[in-house]
């Protein structure tokens, strides 16, 4: 397993720390009720808050937050490519100066430690921007970055952007040769054996690194340039020949396979790179090719910054012109990845329009709103990808397509994750709809992209190479797409409704057939999840910090598969077992305000699992997971709720009310980078108060049913 397992003694100390004293007594039903018609009128705002927010054709996209690398790199880029800084100069600065830590530095996320790449990012973009060195903001980004090792320490893309201004020694860099894209898809080693966002981001990188350009910089054009020289540590910053990676002799004994990519690169070095190789040529056009290819018509690639970033770079240095109609597009979309306000300008790395108006359709349905809801579901069937497009089509060519993607525009990488919370929204708002054409095609191709193990991992099948993270280029541990529990999670609580209502239902059925392959599927995916648990209890959840958010997705998932429909309804007893493991560890977790909260840093160490300040969005996982298996007047809940309808913010100009929280919860690449999406502490806390009333009443239903009977 690719994460540690906290001990019997963090998991004591977590007990230690969580162990409530707020709620000794179950709540009476006087206190029940009125925290049900609490809960009511908080969701009442919530809904009005939504709809307030919401785009006229129907959608929602709510900014994505991340670090301050990505728009320096927007800002190296204008700065190659020789286009005026001038423009949004003193939105950008503000903006970089709004995102500063008190110690100089620059984090991957809110209240985490300074990070000497994103930092020295940071430091040259405002450099670059005009602002003064002496100036007392980047003094103290300059003792940082030297405090912890100076501008030697940064990661391998850091250096590489750097590089291409003479910052760094090109020899620094690990050797890419563009013949990687001749590789066939059956070896081994090749583009699509990498995850779909290192693939999309690599083949362009192909390019740059073949011509290793060095672009002007304020003072000039050079390949040893002194632009960032205050930021050495050594004595002779001139000579930067750093090392990217251990010697060959430090890891023949630690790791082999690291060894032998590391003699392969040292290899390359010495040959030059395979630059003079008779196949350069056809390899470069075979790359210029493939990001033409997949270059969206409105000029996005992949839907996220880095391949936007670097296809620009690499079309210009294969002689396309700036007015050319396919960079014109490419710096269009980075634009629109812009986003405004009083703390300045500033890009994100992906816009989230699908997954935020999916999720916020289903917050609404689970909060009793079904209704208003045609403009959002018919935007979110027109976001699904029926065309030939799609790097999932090398390994499944027979598939139908069927998908939706996280983006606006992205018909290469739909995203098995959004599809399966598609299926959600478009059941949970018409359960009718479960027959219909987008709900089975998205089911269809679900099911294609299972992998070998039982799970599904975000974008691609049986992307499991683990292999190539070992490669000295990979310095973040996320060239690979494998299956994870929280995607797998969802979908099991995907089909697990759609199998539930095709079985109660008398009409709009699903096809039998389709039924029993989804019945299949989820018997493969309980036991990757039964393998997958920690044994405290806990899933890892890769796309949302951390095992709050993966338990949360798994429990709700295996609610639809705690009993065996054979005729009469058994106890599904594995599943029951894992469930009340999950349960406990998430009761033990929960905070003395009734919240749950857990830090970044359990991706380093597991023994902060569950432990951090509340959130708005980690509170509503756990009570979503809580809810799926205990009763509404369960001291837990109660405290849970009590603490969203306590911390709900109502605005001043009467538009709704919502929740605020400034930690990250999204996970990008654990350990690596980390998003915050501004609508996660909006949608999530309404689902779980809506699914809270919804209990609510069917057990009131329950006891009503059972009067009458008696009389």
């Amino acid at each position: 397993m690719s994460v540690q397992t906290a001990t019997a003694t963090d998991s004591q100390s977590a007990i230690n720390t969580h162990t409530l004293t707020i709620h000794s007594d179950d709540p009476d039903d006087q206190s029940q009720q009125h925290l049900v018609q609490k809960t009511e009128h908080a969701l009442h705002l919530a809904v009005r808050y939504s709809f307030n927010t919401r785009h006229e054709d129907g959608h929602w996209c709510g900014e994505l937050k991340s670090n301050a690398t990505i728009t320096a790199e927007y800002v190296m880029l204008r700065q190659a490519l020789g286009l005026d800084l001038s423009l949004d100069k003193k939105e950008l600065i503000a903006w970089f100066f709004s995102d500063q830590n008190e110690n100089g530095s620059w984090a991957i996320a809110p209240e985490y430690p300074g990070d000497i790449s994103v930092t020295t990012e940071a430091y040259f973009a405002l450099k670059l921007l005009g602002v003064d060195p002496d100036q007392m903001l980047m003094r103290k980004a300059r003792q940082f970055i030297l405090s912890v090792g100076g501008v030697a320490k940064v990661r391998i893309f850091t250096r590489i952007y750097l590089a291409t201004f003479g910052l760094f020694p090109w020899k620094a860099v690990p050797e890419l040769p563009a013949e990687l894209i001749l590789m066939p898809s059956m070896m081994p080693i090749n583009i699509y054996r990498l995850s779909s966002w290192a693939r999309s981001t690599i083949v362009p990188l192909l390019i740059v690194a073949h011509h290793r350009p060095i672009y002007a910089l304020p003072n000039g054009k050079s390949e040893t340039n002194d632009f960032l020289d205050e930021l050495w540590k050594s004595p002779k910053p001139a000579d930067k020949m750093v090392p990217y990676s251990l010697s060959i002799r430090e890891l023949f004994q630690t790791d082999t396979v690291a060894l032998t990519f590391t003699a392969v690169d040292a290899a390359l070095c010495w040959v030059g790179g395979l630059r003079r190789s008779p196949t350069r040529g056809y390899a470069r056009r075979k790359c210029i090719e493939w990001i033409l290819e997949h270059q969206e018509e409105e000029g996005d690639w992949a839907g996220i910054f880095p391949p936007m970033h670097l296809g620009i770079l690499a079309l210009r240095l294969e002689g396309f012109a700036l007015d050319e109609n396919a960079i014109v597009r490419g710096l269009e979309a980075i634009e629109r990845f812009s986003w405004n306000d009083k703390k300045g300008k500033r890009i994100q790395a992906c816009l989230s329009p699908v997954w935020d108006t999916i999720l916020t359709t289903i917050g609404l349905c689970d909060a009793g709103h079904n209704t208003d809801l045609s403009s959002a579901l018919n935007w979110i069937k027109d976001h699904q990808l029926l065309g030939p497009e799609g790097d999932w089509r090398v390994y499944q060519p027979s598939l139908p397509p069927g998908g939706f993607s996280f983006e606006y525009f992205n018909k290469w990488y739909p995203d098995v994750d959004d599809t399966a919370a598609a299926i959600l929204a478009m059941v949970k708002q018409d359960p009718r709809s479960r027959c219909s054409f987008p709900v089975l095609r998205a089911v269809e191709w679900t099911l294609g992209m299972q992998n070998h193990d039982g799970g599904w991992g975000a974008f691609d099948n049986n992307n499991d190479s683990l292999f190539l993270n070992k490669i000295p280029f990979s310095d973040m541990d996320s060239l690979c797409d494998p299956s994870s529990a929280d995607v797998t999670g969802r979908i099991l609580e995907a089909f697990g409704l759609v199998m539930q209502m095709s079985i109660a239902g008398h009409s709009h059925k699903v096809p039998d057939d389709l039924v029993n392959r989804m019945s299949t599927a989820c018997d493969r995916a309980l036991d990757y999840l039964a393998y997958q648990q920690e044994p405290n209890g806990v899933w890892y959840g890769r796309w949302g910090s951390n095992y709050i958010y993966g338990t949360s997705n798994v429990l709700c998932g295996l609610a639809y598969f705690a009993t065996k429909h054979t005729g009469i309804t058994e106890i599904n007893e594995s599943v029951k077992s894992s469930m009340d493991d999950a349960i406990r560890w998430l009761k033990v977790n929960q905070n003395r305000d009734g919240g749950w909260g857990e830090t970044l840093m359990s991706y380093q160490d597991a023994k902060f699992g569950g432990n951090g300040p509340s959130t708005a969005s980690q509170t509503a996982w756990a009570l979503m997971g809580l809810l799926s298996y205990l009763p509404v007047t369960d001291k837990s809940v109660y405290a849970g709720v009590q603490f969203l309808l306590r911390t709900q913010s109502r605005l001043d100009n009467d538009n709704g009310a919502t929740w605020l929280e400034t930690q990250y919860t999204g996970t990008g690449f654990p350990n690596h980078f980390y998003l915050g999406y501004s609508l996660y502490p909006h949608y999530f806390p309404m689902m779980a108060l809506g699914r809270f009333v919804q209990l609510e009443r069917q057990q009131a239903s329950r006891l009503v049913s059972m009067g009458n009977k008696c009389t």
